[in-house]
């Protein structure tokens, strides 16, 4: 399956019966799925059903849709909604002697929302509204496909930007276990210094306990295990890439795996070349999480 990023945007509608519209969908990371709707007013039957439509499609990222009407099917004309008015003004009345406010306007309440609504000069029956909304909803269905189509375009894009940076890793890893300072030669000849500058001080050291302390140093000095590690991570990494889809929180909690690899060797390396290549393996390290974070 493709990598899809949870980065993308798509735009569509059509010229429908009653008005013109246009569907806007925009992504952006998210540690979920986050879906925020802007519709218009009157239309709001349709938001569980838009949203649902985004749940089927997304399964991770901030998601914003808009829809945009452009009725056409002449002006229409205006009604106040005598409900929502009656509501605003006995709120008005109960707050009037507790707020130190001037008195609303005309143009103040008719302003707030609800309380002027326009009726369609188009057949206005319960099927005609039916359609309509069953045309708006199939068309943010092809919004969101192509929504679908961008994000996939840019995870194939992310995809060869950490592909990159796994091949960095694993050249750095290849490099410290190739550097002098991690054979078992030099750390023998380190132990050796070490010894024999305890010897010249002359204190009395028990040969058991020497050979304990040597072999714990030698242990503790040992970086083949965290790059067999590192190793590891990268193979993995690279099967969920090729497995693609909703791989992004799986990447994430790997390269915070890689990282305490590359933090442990830089802790034992016991030359400044294998520190300079930890240090360059956080660096990557620290690249390819950046990245992941777009990951659906």
């Amino acid at each position: 399956m493709p990598l899809e990023s949870m980065t993308g945007f798509a735009r569509g509608g059509r010229e429908g019966a009653r008005a013109r519209f246009v569907w806007e969908a925009r992504s952006v990371n998210g540690r979920g799925l986050d879906i925020r709707t802007r519709l218009p007013s009157g239309f709001d039957a349709i938001d569980a059903k838009a949203r649902a439509s985004v749940q089927a499609a997304i399964k991770r990222g901030s998601i914003q849709i808009t829809l945009t009407l452009d009725r056409t099917g002449g002006e229409g004309r205006l009604r106040i909604n005598e409900a929502a008015l009656d509501q605003i003004l006995a709120a008005m009345q109960r707050i009037a002697d507790r707020v130190d406010a001037g008195a609303p306007t005309l143009d103040g309440i008719l302003a707030l929302k609800g309380v002027l609504e326009i009726e369609d000069a188009a057949d206005d029956s319960e099927e005609a509204r039916a359609a309509f909304e069953a045309e708006l909803l199939s068309s943010l269905g092809e919004v969101l496909a192509a929504l679908k189509d961008a994000r996939r375009a840019e995870g194939a894009a992310l995809g060869r930007v950490l592909e990159t940076e796994l091949a960095a890793i694993e050249s750095l890893c290849a490099a410290a276990a190739a550097s002098p300072a991690a054979k078992a030669e030099a750390l023998k000849a380190r132990l050796k210094e070490q010894v024999t500058a305890l010897l010249e001080t002359g204190a009395a050291l028990d040969p058991d306990r020497l050979a304990q302390e040597a072999a714990l140093l030698a242990a503790k000095a040992d970086i083949r295990e965290e790059i067999d590690r590192l190793r590891a991570h990268v193979d993995q990494a690279r099967t969920l890439l090729a497995e693609g889809e909703a791989v992004g929180r799986r990447l994430d909690f790997l390269s915070q795996e890689f990282l305490r690899e590359a933090n442990t060797l830089c802790s034992k390396a016991s030359a400044i070349e294998l520190t300079r290549i930890g240090l360059e393996l956080k660096a990557v390290i620290d690249q390819f999480r950046e990245q992941v974070q777009n990951v659906e």
